[in-house]
């Protein structure tokens, strides 16, 4: 077998759902992702590290040499392999090994391979759940449209964070425990946000109403992106029911057609033919 038959065969087998040999990697991926997370979730404990810390160890090097060899093997079989390399996909499957490899000079950054939860977005694709793709595009669209409305909202929101926190510490002072305009800042961002940890607090009755004054503007202003993402995904919810109601599917083959068109666009039958 030459070398392109080998690439073909490994790149049905990796990036393909069609064949059992592709459906039984993709599940048998899926169970190694589930089990090095709860491998790196459970050293996290105290009491199983102190107990069970070689076997954790031992199971986290073998899972990640098996995603190491799956990464470059994704890398040799790919058509184009620097499109897979800098893909999202790419990244992903890149970071979730890279901790394991960087624990030799950072002790403890091996918990970072969480990050191939992120990496069971594929179960969308291996499952053919086309309904969760859907919607998952409606989302991401409804982003990328709101993107520099909630960069305008965010800079205004920094704005006013860093006017609040100068204001509070002219107010409070050091002596109430507002020492610098950073922490008064890192205060107001605390507060802004309605968690109040209560490590600071204004003791001043001028203090008080400004503390007031921001908790309830955190209210607004964590309605604001939430709407406009709404109104963005209202839009693309909108746009996806007219494309349907303005088609209909090819009797012969099924394919989506527009009311406009003559003939079908997957199997050529003429659109008078179908009814």
């Amino acid at each position: 077998m030459n070398n392109s038959k080998i690439k073909s065969k490994i790149y049905h087998i990796i990036y393909g759902t069609d064949t059992l040999a592709g459906k039984t990697f993709d599940v048998a991926l899926i169970g190694f992702i589930l089990l090095s997370i709860l491998v790196v979730c459970l050293e996290s404990v105290p009491n199983y590290r102190t107990h069970f810390l070689f076997y954790f160890l031992v199971l986290e090097w073998i899972l990640t040499i098996c995603f190491t060899i799956e990464y470059f093997l994704r890398i040799y079989s790919h058509p184009r392999p620097l499109r897979y390399i800098t893909s999202f996909y790419g990244l992903i499957d890149l970071l979730s090994i890279l901790p394991t490899y960087l624990t030799f000079f950072i002790p403890g950054l091996h918990y970072l391979m969480t990050v191939r939860i992120v990496r069971l977005l594929r179960i969308f694709r291996i499952l053919k759940l086309t309904h969760f793709i859907q919607n998952a595009q409606a989302l991401k669209l409804a982003l990328q449209a709101s993107f520099h409305k909630i960069t305008v909202f965010i800079l205004a929101v920094l704005s006013l964070v860093l006017i609040v926190g100068t204001v509070i510490y002219v107010v409070e002072g050091p002596e109430n425990g507002f020492t610098s305009i950073p922490l008064s800042i890192y205060w107001t961002i605390v507060t802004i946000t309605t968690v109040g940890y209560g490590d600071i607090t204004p003791q001043t009755p001028s203090g008080q109403i400004i503390s007031s004054i921001v908790m309830l503007m955190g209210y607004a202003i964590i309605a604001v992106p939430t709407g406009i993402v709404t109104v963005e995904l209202s839009k693309t919810a909108g746009a996806h029911n007219y494309v349907d109601s303005e088609s209909f599917n090819c009797n012969q083959c099924g394919q989506k057609l527009n009311l406009t068109a003559n003939f079908c666009s997957n199997c050529g039958k003429r659109v008078n033919d179908l009814s």
